[in-house]
């Protein structure tokens, strides 16, 4: 009975490796995937233009987003600005919530209480050295109120489909009740960067904030992120850099959403909970630098833009044509294009293709052109798209097919079979009638002539 249980046990075991590793090496039909592994707790490399994701590592578990929390702040002042409640040369005075929320080290541009000050210069303090300060401010311009303004960053992120994110405040600064992902970091950006003024001050080396009420010389913010300046943090410089935002804290570890723009693609990509190399200090080992760049870098080299459907795909299911002339079946084309962002090593040749027609024959006419059913592309279980399937040619309908077939249809009508049988019925009526009157009157002229003829008989032998 030990030995037994124990041959058990052993089975077990080997049965639970044996589908551990079948999950650990499922593969996603390339190479070129199966290979990149970033150096942090969550990831995502996306194109803004088209949301194709080309990477993801844990996109969706909630991190702490520290500082990138000031794009949706920027984003909702610059949404505020458009809709014409601001402008970006108004200028406001910073209220009694300027330090909300914020603890000690956190990073500041000196903004003090009661400081006149542009919008756009809040945006440049808050997105190029990550004044926390300044986000309370422009909350306040914008809701009147910072308690206000979260509530609206968290409707915001609703509308922009950032599910599993929830702001306790404006800036990032730690709250346990204060998190997001990079897959919603991403919507974020992608959102944000539809602005040109965004664009603008997030792809700014520096900036000069001019003298104001509180501070009587001009002040210079550079920025944060070392793809784009070297000014705190050496080493990282990345030519096709174009933003977006730094952050950092003990309980987020290094983050960093950064854009580049390439021969005319763009990408976006988002790194949360990177730990500096162990051993290093000053500006070597931020993985949250190294791992961004490597990571636009196997996107730019190993990803193109492919055609996975259009209208020379063949072996297509032909379907049937009944009353044309010259033919009986017509075969069919997709209608329109999909193309996909794909690895290099994948191509239209892997993918899956279904076919949906809208019935097994089509009567004729047929128009060319004319929707006969629908197509839908596939790979790995992901569905890429669907384009309807039409009539590469038109059919034109055989008058005499036609007519017979019409008249057929006619009488295989149940009203119709149910008429003709009762005018059968009616027919068969009286040609009985008829035979039976015909018979009766025939035996009657018959016993008349026997009876006169008796008659008149006797009366000739009494002459």
């Amino acid at each position: 009975m030990k030995k037994s249980r124990l041959l058990s046990l052993l089975l077990c075991l080997v049965l639970a490796t044996g589908l551990l590793t079948t999950f650990a090496t499922a593969s996603s039909g390339s190479a070129i995937l199966d290979e990149m592994d970033v150096n942090a707790k969550a990831a995502i490399l996306a194109d803004p233009n088209t949301s194709e994701i080309l990477y993801e590592k844990n996109a969706h578990e909630k991190m702490y987003p520290a500082s990138i929390t000031k794009v949706m702040t920027c984003l909702l002042t610059l949404e505020a600005v458009d809709r014409g409640e601001l402008s970006l040369e108004q200028v406001v005075t910073a209220g009694s919530g300027l330090h909300t929320g914020i603890g000690a080290n956190a990073s500041t541009a000196d903004i003090k209480a009661g400081e006149q000050i542009r919008i756009i210069d809040l945006l440049y303090a808050a997105l190029i050295p990550s004044a926390n300060e300044a986000c309370n401010v422009m909350a306040e311009a914008v809701s009147g109120d910072v308690a206000s303004f979260v509530e609206l960053m968290n409707q915001r992120a609703a509308e922009l489909g950032m599910t599993d994110t929830h702001f306790a405040n404006t800036h990032g600064y730690h709250d346990d009740n204060h998190y997001t992902t990079a897959y919603d970091i991403f919507l974020m950006c992608q959102e944000a960067m539809k602005h040109e003024t965004f664009r603008t001050i997030v792809s700014s080396k520096n900036y000069e904030l001019p003298a104001t009420n509180l501070h009587e010389e001009p002040r210079t913010v550079h920025s944060t992120n070392a793809l784009i300046s070297n000014w705190n943090v050496t080493g990282y410089l990345y030519s096709y850099a174009t933003g977006i935002k730094t952050g950092s804290t003990p309980e987020a570890g290094l983050c960093l959403a950064a854009s580049a723009t390439r021969e005319d693609r763009s990408l976006i990509s988002v790194i949360m909970g990177c730990e500096r190399e162990p051993g290093t200090s000053g500006s070597k080992g931020r993985t949250d630098f190294s791992e961004t760049i490597r990571l636009f870098d196997w996107g730019f080299k190993n990803f193109s833009t492919q055609t996975i459907l259009d209208s020379t795909k063949r072996d297509i299911p032909e379907i049937e044509v009944t009353l044309g002339k010259g033919t009986n079946y017509v075969t069919l084309e997709p209608q329109g294009e999909i193309t996909a962002l794909l690895p290099n090593d994948i191509s239209a040749e892997d993918f899956t293709y279904t076919y949906t027609r809208n019935a097994d024959s089509v009567e004729a006419p047929v128009e060319k052109g004319q929707i006969l059913g629908t197509i839908t592309v596939s790979f790995n279980d992901k569905e890429y798209g669907s384009l309807p399937l039409v009539a590469s040619i038109g059919v034109e309908v055989d008058p005499l097919m036609y007519y017979v077939d019409r008249i057929q249809k006619f009488f295989s009508q149940l009203w119709v079979k149910i008429i003709l049988v009762i005018l059968l019925v009616v027919i068969l009526f009286f040609i009985v009638r008829r035979l039976f009157f015909r018979g009766r009157r025939g035996g009657y002229r018959g016993g008349y002539s026997y009876s006169g003829g008796s008659r008149y008989s006797g009366r000739r032998r009494r002459r």
